[in-house]
C-alpha cells in the first residue's frame, strides 16, 4: 500500500471516531482534523471535489466552535434532596456511566450534605453530592456530568464560578477520593491538588 493512501485511512478513521462520540466538542474538534486530513489527501491524489468538499466541512466546523465558545450559557444550581424521584431516576438512568468513572458506591448511598442538579440553558448536565466531613471540608460523593455535556464547562462552573454557594453553606474546601486515572485529570484540569498525607486523595481549596 503507498504511503499516501494510509493519509486516506487515517483521515477516514477520525472521520469515524468523530461520530462515536458524545460530545459535541470532542465531535467537532476530531472531525475537524480528519476532514482537514482528507482535503490534504484530496488534494495530494489530485481530487479537486474530495479536497474543497472537506476543506468546508472543516471551515464549518471551526465556526461552530468559536461560536460554542463564545456562547453565553445560562449556569443554575438548584438544590434538591437525596430521596427526591428525580434524583433516583437519575442515578438510575445513568448507573452504568457513574460505575465508569469509578465513583465510590458506598458514598453514593450514604446521606448527603449537599445535592444541586448543575443545569445548563434549563437542561439537566449533572449531579453534584457531597458530605461534610470535618467542619469546613466537604467530600465530594459524586461529581457527575452527562455525557453530551463533557466539555468541562459544567467542573469550571461549579468549582469557580458558583463556588460562592459552598462557602455560604460553611465549607472551605472540598476533598475527592479516587484512583480513577481519567478522574484524577478531571480534578488536575479543576485546580485540584494531591494530598500528600493520604493515598488517593485530592484536595482543592473553595476560597
Amino acid at each position: 500500500m503507498r504511503s499516501i493512501e494510509w493519509i486516506g485511512y487515517i483521515a477516514s478513521l477520525l472521520v469515524f471516531i468523530s461520530l462515536l462520540s458524545s460530545s459535541i466538542l470532542k465531535l467537532r474538534v476530531i472531525n475537524m482534523v480528519g476532514s482537514a486530513i482528507f482535503a490534504v489527501y484530496g488534494f495530494m491524489i489530485h481530487s479537486v471535489p474530495t479536497g474543497l468538499m472537506n476543506t468546508l466541512i472543516v471551515i464549518v466546523n471551526i465556526y461552530y466552535l468559536v461560536k460554542l465558545f463564545r456562547a453565553k450559557e445560562l449556569f443554575t444550581m438548584i438544590q434538591a434532596d437525596q430521596d427526591d424521584s428525580l434524583v433516583k431516576h437519575f442515578l438510575d438512568f445513568y448507573q452504568d456511566e457513574i460505575t465508569k468513572y469509578s465513583f465510590d458506591h458506598n458514598l453514593i448511598k450514604e446521606k448527603w450534605d449537599v445535592c444541586f442538579f448543575v443545569l445548563r440553558d434549563m437542561a439537566t448536565a449533572g449531579l453534584f453530592t457531597g458530605k461534610k466531613i470535618e467542619e469546613d471540608t466537604l467530600l465530594v460523593a459524586l461529581d457527575f456530568v452527562v455525557p453530551e455535556y463533557r466539555d468541562f464547562k459544567v467542573g469550571q462552573y461549579i468549582y469557580d464560578r458558583d463556588k460562592e454557594i459552598f462557602g455560604k453553606l460553611g465549607y472551605k474546601k472540598f476533598l475527592v477520593e479516587t484512583t480513577s486515572k481519567e478522574h484524577i485529570a478531571y480534578l488536575n484540569k479543576m485546580g485540584f491538588m494531591k494530598d500528600e498525607n493520604r493515598e488517593g486523595t485530592y484536595v482543592r481549596s473553595i476560597f
